[in-house]
């Protein structure tokens, strides 16, 4: 065998599958080798797979022949002693279906197979040991694929003929190309699929058939039952729109634990499964996280909520950002379908009232759409994980100013609006507090590539298509 000393990738036809080049130290002794090493692993290009088990094939005679098969979970694969002809076939949904990819492995050298791409192998010496790290527990209800080794239209060239080839009788028999299913990708599930951003969520995957829907009929993140029972394994991401938003009810006893059971112990559950199945958890947040005393507010400030809510969304952002693969997306004034601000200065207009609103809380409105549209973009374009700044662009507005610019979209005046300050407005009322500057920085959200729309242009247009 010919000594590596510089550890390597090559991409290969299939995507996602990566050979490497393992870097293998001998001498008068023998060899060595670093089989698995995370840290350089990582560097040259291998995704953190996060492997759980270590299986080990030892075959006896030149010829054995397994395979082909595809489960749900990545492989990282290997020889540590003897040498293998590897054919690696795409059974994923896609354009790839049907791609192969062969190579000879040796100690020197190793492959990562994901989800999906079907793997098999043929013993070249005696005496060979195949190694392979996986990234779950084999499970009998797991989904598997298979096909046969002989099929006619991926044409592996096998080194040794299969009818001389050692092969079991389950090998022989499993379906020809034309005939098998392909494994379909992980799904992405959306929770609180009910309320407004949840309800754009439907509309901005409304033709992925890979993502799943579930309002709080079909799964209740307070309820501990909701989370038993599913296959997780099934699963990439879990997009949580489900949120307690009753600001003001949430300063009362009953509205207090209501708020932390759903804000922060069911998060806290859903962090768990993501950690445990290595799933993308993305988690709405909110301006009421800060004490608005700054200007503006970046994704790196600290927390100092002021009321109950704010604390609560404060100590689920703190949960989430343990899971290792988590975007936490912050925002403010959410505009979408049903009962919210806009609807309802609207419909004083309408009627010819004359509304006194909030002057001193300035921030920016965020619709539905492109607080959905964001999110999207940041698992197609896999962005850094981390916290995400996300509402619509323009210049920060008041209550009030929001208010006037409805007026006058809808035909009345701006001038039918009468500003008052939060304290003035709510003395004698039993209020949550409000942070008075809710504007959040978008800067980091823009460098990723997502530009949100200015939000008068949002409100023009919601208005015209919505009210």
């Amino acid at each position: 065998m010919e000594f590596q000393k510089k550890l390597s990738v090559t991409e290969t036809p299939i995507p996602g599958v990566l050979l490497f080049d393992v870097p293998v130290h001998g001498d008068n002794r023998g060899w060595f080798k670093e089989n698995w090493q995370r840290e350089r692993m990582l560097a040259a290009g291998l995704p953190d797979f996060g492997p759980v088990q270590n299986n080990i094939s030892f075959n006896d005679k030149a010829g054995t022949t397994r395979g082909i098969h595809a489960e749900p979970w990545d492989k990282f694969v290997s020889v540590a002693c003897g040498r293998i002809f590897g054919a690696w076939v795409d059974l994923r949904e896609g354009p790839t279906f049907g791609t192969v990819f062969t190579a000879e492995l040796d100690a020197g050298k190793a492959i990562y197979i994901p989800r999906g791409v079907a793997n098999s192998y043929q013993t070249l010496e005696d005496d060979t040991s195949y190694v392979y790290l996986v990234n779950d527990h084999w499970s009998a209800d797991a989904e598997y694929t298979f096909l046969n080794l002989s099929d006619e239209t991926v044409s592996i060239p096998w080194p040794i003929p299969l009818d001389r080839a050692e092969l079991s009788d389950k090998d022989k028999a499993h379906p020809r190309l034309k005939d098998v299913v392909p494994m379909p990708p992980r799904r992405t599930l959306v929770l609180g699929a009910g309320g407004q951003l949840g309800k754009a969520l439907r509309a901005a995957y409304a033709n992925d058939t890979s993502v799943e829907f579930a309002d709080r009929s079909e799964f209740d993140v307070a309820d501990p039952a909701s989370f038993t029972g599913r296959n997780w394994r099934r699963y990439s991401a879990i997009i949580n729109a489900a949120a307690y938003t009753a600001v003001d009810e949430a300063e009362t006893d009953e509205g207090r634990g209501a708020a932390w059971a759903l804000n922060v112990t069911a998060v806290a559950e859903l962090c768990k499964i993501s950690a445990r199945y290595g799933l993308v958890l993305v988690h709405v947040s909110s301006d009421y996280v800060f004490d608005g005393s700054m200007k503006s507010h970046r994704e790196d400030e600290g927390p100092a909520p002021l009321g109950v809510y704010g604390q609560t969304k404060a100590a689920g952002d703190a949960v989430v950002s343990v899971v290792p693969r988590h975007y936490i997306v912050r925002t403010s004034w959410v505009i979408g379908e049903g009962s919210n601000f806009v609807r309802t200065m609207a419909a004083l207009a309408g009627q010819g009232v004359t509304p006194t609103v909030v002057d001193d809380q300035v921030g920016r409105l965020t619709f539905a759409e492109d607080l959905a549209a964001g999110i999207r973009h940041l698992l197609r374009v896999k962005a850094p994980f981390g916290i995400y700044n996300l509402t619509n662009d323009g210049d920060p507005q008041s209550w009030a100013d929001v208010a006037a610019e409805v007026f006058e979209l809808v035909g009345a005046a701006r001038g039918d609006v009468t500003g008052v300050s939060t304290e003035d407005y709510f003395r004698g009322k039993a209020a949550a507090p409000r942070p008075l500057n809710s504007v959040l920085e978008l800067d980091k959200i823009k460098a990723t590539g997502f530009a949100p729309a200015d939000a008068s242009q949002r409100l023009a247009e919601y208005l015209h298509s919505s009210v």
